[in-house]
């Protein structure tokens, strides 16, 4: 696994002095408010430019330079010294370099490492010392250059996984680091926003402005995970001879540490172990609800950590494994505005082509013309862009402090871009005024409406759609029932084409009310939330009468997404009508086997799909595999967590079932499930 962007070369002394002049300027501002203007594998390839300039040519080294120094040098330092030194940690960026850490290692020990290797997430965000003098928590710490601090002591109270009281009366100090979750990141945008203030760019950046933050009349909340913990005043609290030791005696405290955290902290044998370890933390990373960097691992034994010592900034017992980047710099070229099967007027961003977390990013999404307007940005700025795993790349925001002049506005449209009506605008998300029955999103809205999904209409696809479309047959949803075999053959070109149609139409009709209801694309919803309405209701007649305030008690539907809902199936009104007129199915069915919900083989059970189905499960997709558990008396859910009482792994199983395993959770094989669900399988 090779993650790391070359180093850049540095040729001459002038090559030099700029390189760390850019350093210099980045990391202050990463330590100042966390908006520094490179991304992560940037500043690496050039701290690491700098440092092998630096070792050919020592004469020239400046006394500023980031090299050898806790923080770069640049963090704030402040007047409390440390317990003892708070560094940092190396870096290696592959297979090869751990290996070389290794052999290091093994010789200042003098011998292979015999207690294993402790394997735990490197956390995004900002290290601190907590520390509590009898149970009670006193003062916190920033790491600043490793010997003293800033004193952080008023975010005392807004961290989750600190307590104020421990439930012991304990002196001692642990170390951590305090980050911002997706979820309080998001909740720490939107009160900034209430207050007027800038947003944070991202949850790292959020994190440094918030814990130096002073008398703000806002609070934001933040979570800590320790990593360490050490003697405090003389007090040798501490037992164990290991750090997993010393760490799940932090836990018993009530203080959330790394093993707390949905990748937790394992002792691997070997390094061959600890290297797949940090394969499968990469797999997981995605679906963590904070982020990573990187992995720690680390000699377990604190005897072999005691003989390996340290150098001037970090340990020489433990190492960074960094992860590749999910962020990265570009320049944003055009700003595209395209229309959804909803009628959701969307921008997207055109970049320079750019390499994010392994793969080549050349558009992201923009959010809505509200991000643009908030966030100043225009076209030809350098941009920050984000990406993990599958998700869609999303720009986080400009680099303001990398303009050149020759930026310009981004042109917001003024009719719809897609028919030329007018722009409802009422809203953060802009939508064609033509409304959720309008032209605009008509194709993509009869493709989605077909799909396997909802319909199942097999053979009538877009282009046959386009046809139809374009000779004014069809206007709406409810339109496909009432085409008649001459009009099919003349879309489709082929009488036996036609037939064929006819029979998937009618089989259509026979559908269960969530997947018809899913059909009509209403906004806010999608397979899951359909079914969860479908069964609460039991009938379109009954969903049709159900306000926003009725909308609001179905399971798994957000509140706050009701009164839009509501306003949707009010406006689909006429194609239900003709949907019902043409024969298809209205209700929902109670059950397909006879029996209880309690008495079903999935009660009271949370499962998750992985891997490939074969054997009784091919086929079907994780939607209809999510429909097979509901049916069945359980409850899907798409990650693996604490919740989870069941995993099914099917071929190619890899992130989830690692988790699956690491929680206990029972896992079953594919003809496992089947057996145990067979009266559901059609």
């Amino acid at each position: 696994m090779t993650t790391a962007a070359p180093a850049v070369s540095l040729t001459d002394r002038t090559a030099y002095e700029t390189a760390v002049n850019q350093a210099l300027v980045a990391i202050t501002a990463y330590y100042d408010d966390g908006d520094t203007t490179l991304d992560d594998a940037t500043y690496d390839a050039l701290a690491r430019g700098i440092a092998a300039y630096e070792r050919e040519h020592p004469e020239h080294t400046r006394a500023d330079s980031p090299t050898g120094k806790v923080g770069g040098g640049a963090a704030p330092v402040g007047d409390v010294a440390h317990t003892v030194p708070m560094l940092s940690l190396d870096n290696v960026f592959d297979t090869e370099g751990l290996q070389k850490w290794g052999a290091s290692l093994a010789r200042r020990i003098g011998g292979p490492v015999t207690g294993g290797y402790a394997v735990e997430p490197k956390l995004d965000g900002a290290a601190i010392a907590a520390r509590y003098r009898d149970g009670r928590l006193v003062q916190l710490v920033g790491r600043g250059n490793g010997t003293h601090g800033e004193d952080l002591s008023h975010a005392i109270g807004t961290i989750i996984g600190l307590p104020v009281q421990l439930p012991a009366s304990v002196t001692v100090e642990i170390r951590g680091e305090v980050l911002l979750t997706q979820a309080q990141f998001q909740k720490a945008n939107e009160i900034r926003a209430a207050h007027k203030a800038k947003m944070f760019s991202n949850p790292r950046n959020g994190t440094a402005g918030t814990l130096r933050a002073k008398d703000r009349p806002y609070v934001i909340e933040t979570t800590f995970f320790a990593y360490g913990a050490v003697g405090l005043d003389d007090v040798d609290f501490l037992a164990g001879e290991t750090h997993q030791a010393v760490m799940a005696q932090v836990a018993a405290l009530g203080v959330q540490t790394t093993g707390s955290t949905e990748v937790g902290l394992k002792v691997c044998a070997t390094l061959t172990e600890a290297q797949a370890r940090v394969e499968e933390i990469q797999a997981l990373r995605p679906q963590l609800p904070f982020g990573i960097d990187g992995v720690v691992i680390k000699a377990n034994d604190f005897a072999e950590q005691k003989a390996a010592g340290f150098a001037t900034r970090h340990p020489h017992w433990a190492i960074a494994y960094k992860l590749a980047a999910v962020e990265a710099q570009t320049q944003l070229l055009a700003v595209e505005w395209n229309v959804g099967r909803t009628g959701i007027i969307a921008p997207r961003a055109v970049l320079k082509p750019v390499e994010v977390d392994g793969s080549v990013v050349t558009y992201a999404t923009l959010h809505n013309p509200a991000f643009i307007r908030d966030s100043g940005l225009k076209i030809n700025d350098t941009v920050k862009v984000w990406k993990a795993g599958d998700i869609i790349p999303r720009i986080e925001s400009p680099v303001t402090a990398l303009r050149t002049g020759e930026e310009s506005d981004i042109v917001f449209p003024e009719s719809c871009p897609k028919c030329g009506g007018d722009i409802d605008k009422s809203g953060e998300r802009w939508e064609c005024a033509g409304g959720v029955n309008g032209s605009c999103g008509l194709l993509p809205s009869l493709k989605y409406a077909v799909g396997r999904d909802q319909l199942d209409i097999d053979g009538l696809g877009v282009t046959y759609l386009e046809a139809l479309v374009e000779a004014g047959l069809v206007n709406d949803l409810g339109d496909l029932f009432a085409l008649t075999r001459a009009q099919l053959a003349e879309a489709t070109g082929s009488e036996k084409r036609a037939d064929s149609l006819l029979a998937e139409l009618d089989k259509a009709r026979q559908q269960p009310l969530n997947r018809v209801f899913c059909a009509l694309g209403i906004v806010r919803t999608g397979r899951t939330l359909s079914r969860e309405i479908a069964r609460h209701f039991g009938s379109m007649s009954k969903i049709q009468a159900a306000d926003a305030a009725a909308l609001a008690e179905v399971n798994k539907l957000p509140g706050a997404n009701a009164p839009k809902i509501a306003a949707h199936i009010y406006a689909m009104g006429p194609v239900i009508e003709k949907l019902a007129d043409a024969g298809v199915n209205m209700i929902e069915p109670t059950t397909q086997v006879s029996g209880t919900s309690n008495s079903k083989p999935l009660a009271d059970q949370v499962v998750v799909v992985t891997g490939g189905m074969h054997g009784l499960l091919a086929g079907r997709n994780r939607n209809q595999m999510n429909e097979l558990i509901e049916n069945a008396g359980g409850a899907s859910a798409s990650s693996v967590s604490k919740k989870t009482t069941i995993l099914v792994a099917g071929e190619g199983a890899g992130s989830k079932l690692a988790k699956a395993e690491q929680l206990g959770t029972k896992i079953l094989s594919e003809q496992e499930f089947a057996d145990l669900v067979a009266e559901y399988l059609a």
